[in-house]
């Protein structure tokens, strides 16, 4: 492994990030409470969840709900969907005038079949002069650094990643994050980080590597053997908030100490009570009333963090089976110190260290 400078930094337009390390934009996960769970742990920047530009242009109440953002938030990118250049240029304003966002990031990367089917997501990597139209727009329609993220094509034979980023480097975009896989494969197989340093070389504006990162070794590896500029890390990152921190120390070449299980059992609760007072803006958001059960709610959106929280430990299978138990904040601290201390074990503290993760990276 290459040497990494320490203290190194990432500048998008006058936005610098540091350490260079993202959170990938996640449907169903990054909402605000993971993302400040992150930036606790010294992520460098954050992106929201997927947002349809569409919804947000005509005022629809979830989908403007979703540009929420807590107090301690930041910095924090809107990350929007959608085909239209008009449109899109209007959700970047929208974006800017709240004054929550460093930077707006245009989704060219998701697979998934409804956002395809609108010729948005990876859909427009079949149109790079349409990408460049819409950076263009948005670029002229707001001060924030525009963004694009994108994979390295549709399919190996349709690997158009170099036109993609040199449509969107003169479009006048800041940045451009590339998932080093092709959309057909989803998440698996091997990331092409070959492809990555290719386009590094090549290009003018910061390149951010995303793929294969399961590891603070893998994300100082990317960027020793590809040159990249900074990483965005999606997968690995949920119920591995701590995660960030380990990089961090990387980069500011000091020690860093795994969490202890009372330690994990911790960042789990604070993270559900962020989740928390998020469900409860979200009933006030859509007039409901704020009083309903936001700790049912709470206890089932948080389900899917808690088999990350889990992953790798002992008796995380019997876990599993149990999270349709699982209804109360109660209920999800009982099942955190059955997971850190051992189901029926004492709660003996002492350092955890994880398994090597099945699966990684974002799900867009």
């Amino acid at each position: 492994m290459g040497n990494i400078p320490t203290g190194r930094q990432v500048k998008i337009g006058s936005l610098v990030v540091d350490p260079p390390v993202f959170l990938a934009p996640m449907a169903g996960y990054t909402d605000s409470a993971m993302r400040s769970m992150c930036l606790r742990f010294h992520c460098g920047a954050v992106v929201t969840e997927v947002v349809g530009a569409s919804g947000v242009v005509h005022g629809s109440r979830p989908t403007l709900y979703m540009l929420e953002t807590a107090p301690d938030e930041r910095p924090v990118a809107a990350h929007f969907y959608g085909a239209d250049p008009d449109i899109l240029a209007q959700a970047a304003i929208t974006a800017e005038q709240t004054g929550r966002f460093a930077f707006v990031d245009l989704n060219c990367g998701c697979p998934v079949r409804k956002v395809v089917a609108k010729g948005a997501g990876v859909a427009l990597m079949k149109k790079p002069a349409l990408i460049g139209k819409i950076v263009a727009a948005m670029r002229q329609a707001v001060k924030l650094p525009i963004t694009v993220k994108t994979r390295i094509g549709i399919s190996a034979e349709a690997g158009n990643i170099d036109e993609v980023a040199q449509a969107v480097e003169e479009a006048g975009g800041q940045a451009i994050f590339i998932h080093a896989r092709f959309a057909s494969k989803k998440h698996s197989g091997a990331a092409d980080w070959e492809t990555l340093a290719r386009i590094k070389a090549r290009s003018n504006i910061p390149v951010i590597g995303n793929g294969g990162i399961l590891t603070a070794d893998d994300a100082m590896r990317m960027m020793a053997e590809t040159g990249v500029d900074g990483v965005m890390i999606g997968r690995a990152a949920v119920g591995h908030p701590w995660l960030f921190g380990e990089i961090h120390a990387r980069f500011a070449g000091i020690p860093w100490t795994p969490l202890t299980k009372a330690g994990r059992l911790a960042v789990l609760e604070d993270h559900f009570d962020r989740l928390a007072v998020l469900k409860s803006g979200e009933k006030r958001s859509r007039n409901a009333p704020a009083s309903g059960d936001v700790e049912g709610a709470t206890a089932l959106k948080f389900r899917g963090h808690l088999c990350r929280y889990f992953s790798g430990l002992p008796g995380c299978h019997e876990l599993r089976r149990r999270l349709t138990e699982i209804k109360t904040r109660a209920d999800v601290v009982a099942a955190g110190r059955d997971a850190f201390f051992g189901i029926g074990s004492a709660s003996v503290d002492g350092p955890v260290v994880d398994d090597e993760l099945s699966q990684e990276e974002d799900m867009t």
